[in-house]
């Protein structure tokens, strides 16, 4: 990289925003995305964080967009999905708890395992942030042209088959 935090143009990398041609290969398609998706995740992340609420934290919000993806997720799945200790977890969920926003239950057959879901006061949280950022990207998305808008839903679309979990054998919930 170069003290700027550009990657060298020698890098066998290539700084994808600058080329106009597009190819059809498969390498060249995957050095796209992996420009792109970041950049796209990037404002996602920041524009669901603004509209989160200023009483929950970003480790919370993450933890009930998790949550309601998984419902009846054990303790050590959600520690897992947040890289904290089971502790630091348990202490997390207390808190949402507290304040009404997840439900656990006990499954009955096995009393060892809590099942975490989010009730409704937590989804009406997450809705509310997901359509404040949903009406942000609209107007980003509104700048380009509607052949480019339905190509990249096209292409998401072609790329949401393509890593369906069945598809490429990974737990896809993990990285949400």
């Amino acid at each position: 990289m170069t003290a700027g935090g550009h990657l060298p143009d020698t890098c066998v990398m290539q700084q994808l925003q600058h080329i106009s041609i597009v190819s059809d290969s498969a390498r060249d398609c995957s050095a796209e995305i992996l420009e792109a998706v970041p950049l796209v995740m990037r404002f996602i992340r920041s524009q669901m964080r603004r509209h989160r609420g200023s009483d929950l934290s970003v480790p919370q919000f993450r933890a009930l967009v998790y949550l309601s993806r998984s419902p009846g997720i054990s303790l050590s799945a959600l520690a897992d999905f947040l890289a904290l200790s089971l502790p630091a977890t348990s202490r997390l969920v207390e808190g949402l708890v507290r304040r009404s926003l997840v439900d656990r239950r006990i499954p009955s057959g096995n009393r060892r395992l809590v099942a975490l879901s989010v009730n409704a006061h937590g989804r009406r949280i997450i809705c509310a942030a997901r359509e404040a950022t949903e009406r942000r990207l609209a107007e980003v998305v509104a700048s380009l042209r509607s052949d480019e808008r339905a190509a990249i839903q096209r292409g998401l679309r072609a790329l949401r088959g393509g890593f369906s979990p069945k598809r490429c054998g990974t737990d896809s919930q993990r990285y949400t």
